[in-house]
């Protein structure tokens, strides 16, 4: 007898619902299941069976039955442990154990334990998401899965379960199943983000600066400074001037979170933004993504968020040079034989180095050992190409005795928040029609920056100026409007005006064209 039921196959952030075919026929006792599966699912057939054997039912590899699991369609590579569920069921309901049910209305995923429980799994928000795009009436799956579920669900019924047996029941009739009440308030209390406070960093000025218009358009910094001068704080409280999250960014986010397997058990929605840090020893897999079966990476984990790379030359070149493709289109795509996948990597870009090998280059009181050459050889671990694609490039140096005993102003960093917020949300008044779906000024491509960011003949003529003088590139010039954008945001102004073009060109050329960087 022929039984079919419904799964889904998660391909990077999407998931394609896969038909579940299995024959219950006469023959030699066997159990295969075919459809290009990977070892977890072919490893199934053991959890399958031992899970229906201790439903008290005639376990699969006990019976002297031929039997063919078909994983359509075949052309697509499956993997991972979430068709246990639908396999076992498929299984029951061809070998005429339980009674039929309408197949074409639920979608199944769950990985069964030896004793027949429902095991939490990875990606349900993408699942979720495929039930209601192809028509599915309801989706059975793991209790523990249920509020993650519940996030987008606006057509389909959630139905969250502990083991077999209940799914049994309530396909039957005899388990009478109500959807829990779910308010997503509860998981979106605003807790601080990191013990790090902007307003703890003392001097600073021209950093802090530089941060304040990143976090106002999304721009890319690069700090350069001595040990000790305070990059990494100035990194880490970053995040705290960040407008929180929209619904629709900590969907995005939590999305990612999910098909990794990197959501909390506690709360099923990603509502801070991520702080990603990886060390600087992190493979080119490990910071991208990929694998045996591609995973989203450390640039794809920051979506929406913040990637600091403290010792930027410290990282492997291959490991930077695959930061330029996701630094210019907001996504990476990862290339592999079998397949291909793309996943969103629209993050803040935060980087720190030191100047030299020694760390003292330019230092007002230690001096720099460093040979002439070891520094050089030094800053071309960093290319230009990437540095081009670094829209803020600042000095950070030590501050001074009295700088460190001065008290901050709350009020100036309320201040400079409600600034951030205000310039923000011109942006997105601004790009509300633009077909592309950009957020911020750095998102915009060179149509848009023709149409958003026009210039009066002063600003022309500086903009010139800086291009031939400094030999810049037009990525460079299409990125200083961008900031000038920016600025001119922050400002509350209209238009572009030449002080905000004069700021934006000192951000961009930085460190690459004053001394003692050069």
């Amino acid at each position: 007898m022929l039984a079919k039921t419904f799964s889904v196959a998660l391909k990077g952030l999407d998931s394609i619902p896969i038909e579940v075919e299995v024959d219950v026929s006469n023959g030699m006792q066997s159990f295969n299941i075919v459809g290009l599966a990977d070892n977890a699912i072919k490893e199934s057939k053991e959890r399958i069976s031992s899970a229906i054997r201790n439903l008290g039912s005639q376990s699969p590899l006990r019976t002297n039955k031929k039997i063919v699991v078909n994983l359509a369609p075949a052309n697509i590579k499956k993997t991972g442990s979430n068709y246990d569920l639908a396999i076992a069921l498929g299984y029951l309901l061809a070998s005429g154990q339980i009674a039929p049910f309408n197949f074409n209305k639920i979608l199944f995923i769950g990985e069964l334990s030896l004793e027949g429980e429902l095991k939490p799994i990875s990606g349900v928000i993408s699942f979720t998401e495929a039930a209601e795009q192809n028509g599915f009436q309801e989706i059975i799956l793991p209790w523990q899965n249920i509020n993650e579920a519940m996030l987008i669900r606006k057509t389909i019924k959630v139905v969250g379960l502990k083991n077999l047996k209940e799914v049994i029941d309530y396909l039957e009739g005899r388990l009478n199943y109500q959807m829990p009440e779910f308010n997503l308030e509860q998981f979106l209390n605003q807790e601080p983000q990191s013990e790090l406070d902007f307003s703890q960093i003392k001097g600073q000025e021209l950093a802090k600066r530089a941060l304040i218009i990143a976090a106002a358009g999304g721009h890319n910094v690069l700090m350069v400074g001595t040990p000790g001068s305070g990059k990494t704080l100035l990194a880490k409280s970053f995040i705290n001037i960040l407008p929180p999250l929209s619904f629709e960014e900590s969907l995005e986010v939590t999305k990612i979170y999910s098909s990794a397997g990197l959501l909390s058990k506690n709360t099923p929605i990603i509502h801070q933004r991520p702080f990603r840090a990886p060390h600087h020893s992190a493979s080119l897999v490990a910071l991208v993504g990929g694998g045996t079966h591609p995973k989203p990476g450390e640039i794809s984990l920051a979506h929406r968020g913040i990637l600091f790379l403290d010792e930027l030359p410290e990282f492997s070149r291959q490991a930077l040079e695959s930061l330029r493709q996701p630094l210019e289109e907001g996504r990476v795509t990862i290339a592999r034989a079998e397949d291909t996948i793309t996943y969103p990597a629209k993050f803040i870009l935060i980087a720190a180095m030191n100047p030299c090998p020694c760390g003292w280059l330019g230092d007002s009181i230690k001096e720099c050992n460093c040979s002439a050459s070891n520094i050089i050889k030094y800053k071309r671990k960093v290319s230009g190409p990437l540095l081009d694609r670094i829209d803020l490039q600042i000095r950070v140096d030590r501050i001074s005795f009295e700088k460190a005993n001065e008290k901050n102003s709350q009020d100036d960093l309320a201040e400079d928040k409600q600034k951030i917020i205000r310039a923000r949300q011109t942006q997105e008044e601004r790009f509300y029609k633009e077909p592309n779906g950009i957020l911020l000024n750095s998102e915009m491509n060179p149509k848009e920056i023709e149409k958003y960011c026009v210039l009066d003949k002063h600003c022309e003529s500086l903009l010139k100026n800086a291009m031939e003088k400094y030999g810049l590139t037009m990525r460079s010039y299409h990125r200083i409007l961008k900031i000038s954008r920016t600025i001119a945001d922050l400002d509350n102004k209209e238009n572009i005006e030449p002080l905000h073009i004069n700021e934006a060109i000192q951000y961009k050329i930085g460190v690459e064209n004053n001394e003692p960087w050069m």
